[in-house]
């Protein structure tokens, strides 16, 4: 039952209209309820995991202020390690498996990355002060296992997140207006722009070695729209299901395609996760004191150092396959490497001209849509070796007549070998990334980023109208397309697995 799915509209309908006309004393046991439920529905199996890892690390909290604190600091390590322990034994078991020969296999519980690191970061918080430790075993719980989060983030903060648990929260006419416009713009995103590329990316991702340069390079970059859409639209939907029931969730994406660097890049892509590593790993390890490890040679690690260090852990949060310690190699060397450009060459300035920063952002998209092959390879069954066979294939049967033929043929058979089909299915994909690309550039460009849903609020009467009707038919045109034969990632979205 993923947010985008008909069913989910139906149960958040219904868990909505009880729980914003329950009393205050009645609602967050409702919503842990309703979680627990939306929870089972999805990956009963491991529902007992995901309240072990939420009834381990809440006894570590209250740890921290048992005898006025005297231990804190024991607690908050115990706690950190053991949920990364858990956390590293579903993720790296299939790893096991493999090396082993191991006559059985585990599933990784649902959600497990996201529900962990906020476990994590609540320790770490509740031990240096920054927020409070909660003695409400139930509310604690329905901060881990809130139901628009629990899946695929964003990563909540308890010190944001907890307070707004024990509210009273009621109907809101201008709250949910706004949450129906983000919720418009999340289905959009996912249903018809990310679906609908999935389309073509299965399949020439699927068939690699048959298909020539032209169309490699269509997939590949198909397949980082695709990725962002479908995350960032599944955060949107997130953010308005706490909407509906008053509760203001953290934003994961700021138009990062806009970005001129890896630096920006970074800071509006994965937004959670991004400042979860900045705050956790990259200042506790730019403030470590390392002059024992090093013999007083060295007090501090340098900054680039700690770089490449997230950033290469990056990689392995992501996914247990080579591909994937590969591809945040590769996010190391593009961050490490440009710090040292700008340590060499001096801070770009920030009012340079505008052929200056287009080929920065076409720069720095290029090369995040190359390492996303390492991405979508690790994903599957591919091996590095699969990951440079495809890059190399980018130089191979580069003839325009084979391209035209090859784009034809990847959609011909899955949509009723239907050659009308195939040509609204590219004009559909054409028109539908252009609208998405059009809304995040005016929410760029002229609102600096401001959330979402106020860019949209804040067109014009009739042009507003107009991009509200467009954006329900490229939904429901969106849902007939993927009755074409192939389907979509319907389910939990493409970030739910890592």
């Amino acid at each position: 039952m993923g947010l985008q799915s008909i069913q989910y509209i139906l149960f958040l309908a219904v868990a909505a209209a009880v729980y914003l006309h329950l009393p205050r004393h009645g609602q967050p046991p409702f919503l842990l309820a309703a979680s627990l439920v939306f929870y089972a529905m999805a990956d009963c199996r491991y529902l007992l995991v995901t309240l072990g890892v939420g009834a381990f690390s809440y006894l570590c909290g209250r740890g921290i202020t048992w005898r006025g604190g005297a231990h804190k600091t024991a607690f908050v390590r115990l706690g950190v390690a053991g949920s990364l322990a858990i956390l590293a034994f579903f993720k790296y078991f299939g790893f096991l498996e493999t090396a082993l020969a191991l006559p059985f296999s585990i599933v990784m519980p649902l959600g497990i990355s996201f529900y962990s690191f906020a476990a994590i970061a609540y320790l770490i918080d509740a031990g240096r002060g920054d927020c409070e430790v909660e003695r409400n075993p139930l509310t604690y719980a329905l901060f881990l296992t809130f139901f628009a989060t629990v899946t695929q983030g964003p990563i909540p903060r308890a010190g944001a997140l907890m307070p707004q648990l024990t509210r009273e929260h009621r109907f809101d006419a201008a709250r949910t207006v706004r949450a129906l416009r983000l919720y418009g713009l999340g289905l959009f995103k996912m249903v018809a722009v990310s679906d609908v590329l999935g389309v073509l990316v299965d399949e020439v991702f699927g068939h690699w070695q048959s298909y020539g340069g032209w169309m490699l390079g269509l997939a590949a970059v198909c397949y980082t729209f695709q990725l962002y859409f479908n995350f960032s639209g599944y955060s949107e939907l997130a953010r308005a299901t706490g909407l509906v029931l008053g509760l203001e969730l953290p934003e994961n994406f700021k138009t990062p395609f806009f970005a001129t660097n890896f630096s920006g890049f970074w800071s509006r892509w994965h937004i959670s996760f991004s400042s979860w590593l900045q705050d956790y790993l990259f200042m506790p390890l730019a403030w470590a004191d390392t002059e024992r490890l090093t013999g007083g040679r060295l007090r501090r690690l340098p900054p680039e150092v700690c770089v490449f260090i997230v950033f290469f852990v990056s990689g392995f949060w992501h996914g247990n396959t080579l591909p994937f310690v590969v591809w945040g190699l590769l996010q190391a060397l593009f961050r490490v490497g440009e710090e040292l450009l700008h340590r060499r060459l001096g801070k770009p300035k920030r009012k340079a001209p505008a052929r200056v920063l287009w080929a920065k952002q076409a720069g720095v998209f290029a090369l995040w849509t190359l390492s996303m092959v390492f991405f979508r390879m690790g994903s599957g069954a591919g091996t590095v070796g699969d990951c440079f066979g495809y890059l190399g294939g980018l130089f191979r049967g580069l003839a325009p007549a084979r391209f035209a033929g090859e784009a034809y043929r990847a959609i011909y058979d899955g949509f009723y070998a239907n050659g009308l089909m195939v040509a609204g299915y590219y004009l559909f994909a054409v028109l539908a990334l252009a609208l998405a690309f059009w809304l995040d550039a005016r929410r760029c460009f002229r609102f600096r980023n401001a959330p979402a849903e106020e860019t949209l609020a804040a067109l014009p009467g009739a042009k507003r109208q107009a991009v509200y009707y467009l954006l329900v038919c490229f939904v429901l045109a969106g849902y007939i397309l993927q009755g074409g034969g192939f389907g979509g990632s319907a389910g939990f979205g493409m970030y739910a697995n890592f």
